[in-house]
């Protein structure tokens, strides 16, 4: 579901950017410190490369010709605990945009705030929170899970649509384009919602207490986390290297319901183009940033040795911003408390 460029007016750009930079800011100061405790680094920075890892993973829609991927809020929220997974989402975005060209420049802050905010900061704790309460165990995990990220889809797919009216920029019908965004989600919420309780079910089999940690938001004490650590790295080179091979050639919801409401509106399938000085500077900036472009060579696009090398590639640059995001907040949190004890 990630924005591209074309799909929004450059105010609308500005004022999700600033929207997202400010919830980023807000975040980052208001994170507890036993957050970002020396047991949750390593998980933040694994989970976040998992992340975008599974985000490489189109799957296919039956019945439909989409495709959808995972977003991934709700399952790092599962693990983190609501802030620090909106931090790490925020950097798997910021990474995929910059380096990938997975989602348009000037449309980031759409995109962290649809695929970070609304699940990680509104969903997680008025609906998956609720939905556990004190009696973690499977079943609860699985339905919060499910029902969570379906809400959390729906939401942002309904913001997608939001944007492109209020953008202007297009001659997507509002009434027509939400009436495919909406159910095309719906049933790629609970492909994720599924593959996101299957996964925090795991985490809770192996330890528990990084479940329950994520939930209270106290520090993990005395737990080994190497073996959930091992489990979450082998599972992303096996997804990032492997499954990334045998992604769905369909389009994604987004791209097919811009299809299929432009062939409603047209009577042919259209392709929106964004033009104009801003979203061209903005293009020829990701065009020089992105070395590994639509996670292909940029000299061989063809090569499928591309995908794979840029789920692993991809996942380790995600490991080291999303570990170092936690541990320099880390940080600043103990010298800020350092120098109020003083």
């Amino acid at each position: 579901m990630h924005m591209a460029d074309a799909l929004l007016s450059p105010a609308v750009s500005v004022a999700m950017n600033a929207v997202s930079v400010a919830a980023i800011g807000v975040a980052a100061a208001k994170v507890k410190k036993d957050e970002f405790g020396e047991k949750m680094i390593p998980i933040m920075g694994v989970a976040g490369a998992l992340v975008f890892a599974g985000q490489m993973i189109n799957f296919t829609i039956p019945a439909t010709g989409s495709s959808g991927h995972i977003g991934g809020g709700i399952l790092l929220a599962g693990l983190l605990g609501g802030i620090p997974a909106f931090l790490s989402i925020a950097a798997v975005l910021i990474i995929q945009c910059l380096f990938f060209a997975d989602g348009g420049l000037l449309a980031l802050g759409c995109n962290i705030f649809n695929m970070g905010v609304i699940p990680c900061l509104f969903v997680y704790p008025l609906v998956f929170r609720p939905l556990l309460k004190n009696a973690t165990d499977y079943n609860r995990i699985s339905i919060a899970s499910i029902v969570s990220v379906v809400i959390g889809l729906e939401l942002g797919a309904f913001c997608v649509v939001l944007q492109t009216l209020l953008s202007g920029v297009t001659e997507l019908p509002f009434g027509s384009f939400a009436a495919l965004m909406l159910p095309i989600h719906f049933f790629i919420g609970l492909a994720e919602g599924i593959v996101t309780a299957s996964v925090l079910c795991f985490i809770y089999k192996m330890r528990p207490e990084i479940i329950d940690s994520a939930q209270s938001g106290e520090r993990l004490h005395g737990v080994s986390t190497k073996k959930v650590l091992i489990a979450l790295v082998a599972l992303i080179i096996v997804v990032g290297g492997a499954l990334s091979l045998f992604v769905s050639v369909n389009p994604d919801g987004l791209e097919w319901a811009i299809a299929k409401t432009t062939k409603k509106v047209f009577g042919e399938e259209r392709e929106i183009e964004a033009n104009g000085g801003i979203f061209e500077g903005a293009a020829g900036v990701q065009e020089r940033m992105a070395f590994l472009p639509d996670y292909a060579f940029a000299s061989d696009p063809e090569n499928a040795a591309g995908t794979s090398v840029s789920g692993i590639v991809g996942a380790g640059i995600t490991f080291f911003f999303a570990g170092a995001t936690g541990l320099m907040i880390s940080t600043l949190k103990k010298r800020k408390k350092a120098v109020a004890n003083v």
